[in-house]
């Protein structure tokens, strides 16, 4: 049995200490929001917070969570700067297909937590590996601004 805490909740599971978090969240504890990507870390669709800090699920053993705080897109709407983001990210009309958004989400709002105000290379080098195969990058860069000055 491994133990984490997920959105607050203290959580065991029963599976493989290799299995990767993505695949706990999403077929363990039926948490669909946090989604598969590529499967290498390379498009950050399935990106949550652990401790705070972005990282990416589909290639994190469970075991490495142990104990830890996991955040997922479904919580990070109670925290300030995930609110912010979400609140932009509907201002500024970032969503196309949506598929990549919560990846996209997660990463915006562990930047703010962590660089209330960032420039145009800090937000460049927190948003590296989040692809968006419809291409909003610029509707993206201006909801992590508009977050920002809220």
């Amino acid at each position: 049995m491994i133990q984490l805490n997920v959105n607050g909740h203290n959580v065991e599971v029963d599976v493989p200490g290799d299995m990767p978090l993505l695949w706990v969240l999403r077929d363990t504890l039926g948490m669909t929001g946090t989604k598969f990507g590529c499967g290498i870390a390379q498009c950050g669709a399935c990106t949550v917070h652990i401790d705070g800090r972005a990282m990416r699920s589909c290639v994190l053993p469970i075991s490495a969570v142990s104990n830890r705080n996991v955040t997922t897109i479904e919580k990070i709407g109670e925290t300030d700067a995930g609110h912010r983001v979400q609140t932009a990210w509907l201002k500024e009309e970032v969503v196309q297909c949506g598929y990549c958004q919560s990846g996209q989400i997660m990463s915006a709002a562990a930047l703010l937590a962590h660089v209330p105000n960032p420039t145009d290379p800090e937000i460049d080098a927190a948003m590296a590996g989040n692809i968006c195969r419809c291409g909003t990058y610029e509707r993206i860069r201006r909801a992590i601004k508009e977050a920002a000055s809220a």
